[in-house]
């Protein structure tokens, strides 16, 4: 049995789910999610608790056990509280602009380079430096906040580049000159 399928995921206060056939839509203060739940599990929704119960002990049934319970566990949370996720830019004349809905870098390259944001993301910038992430969807959180990254991605020698706040650098050692 699936420990992280076992648990039940407490409803927050403000926070709606409700169910059709095969779909499940969660809404709260933040925004409204839905997601299709695939065959071979069921979600059970209590007044106060929402519960994922497999309906065979096949394989399939086994893997998406605790996946389907992490998803609905990331729906309420997304709808009641939100996720968020940092950026930082190292370097020398790396800045960073928000105009609109097109966040413009200048990360070193011959050009300036733009990302439009997509629906459903918001996106802050604090002292042409900082980027915050956030949204009600993790996985588009987590996507957006890595595009931003691969535009230009810390390189080893100096650090320079975009990275994800407290993340580390493994710095190499640059060619020394003979004695």
């Amino acid at each position: 049995m699936s420990r992280v399928g076992k648990k039940p995921i407490e409803i927050p206060p403000g926070v709606k789910i409700s169910q059709d056939k095969s779909s499940i839509m969660v809404q709260g203060p933040k925004g409204v999610l839905s997601m299709t739940v695939p065959k071979g599990v069921d979600v059970i929704v209590d007044g106060v608790s929402v519960e994922v119960k497999r309906l065979s002990d096949n394989r399939r049934g086994r893997s998406y056990h605790g996946l389907v319970r992490t998803l609905v566990a990331n729906m309420v949370r997304g709808v009641s509280v939100g996720f968020q996720k940092g950026l930082e830019l190292s370097g020398v004349g790396y800045r960073v602009e928000k105009t609109g809905s097109v966040l413009r870098l200048i990360l070193g390259l011959s050009h300036p380079v733009e990302y439009k944001i997509p629906e459903g993301i918001e996106i802050r910038v604090d002292k042409q430096l900082s980027i915050l992430v956030s949204g009600i969807d993790k996985q588009l959180v987590g996507r957006v906040a890595a595009e931003i990254r691969d535009l230009k991605k810390p390189e080893p020698y100096k650090g320079k580049g975009v990275r994800y706040v407290g993340e580390r650098v493994r710095r190499k050692v640059g060619k020394s000159v003979g004695a």
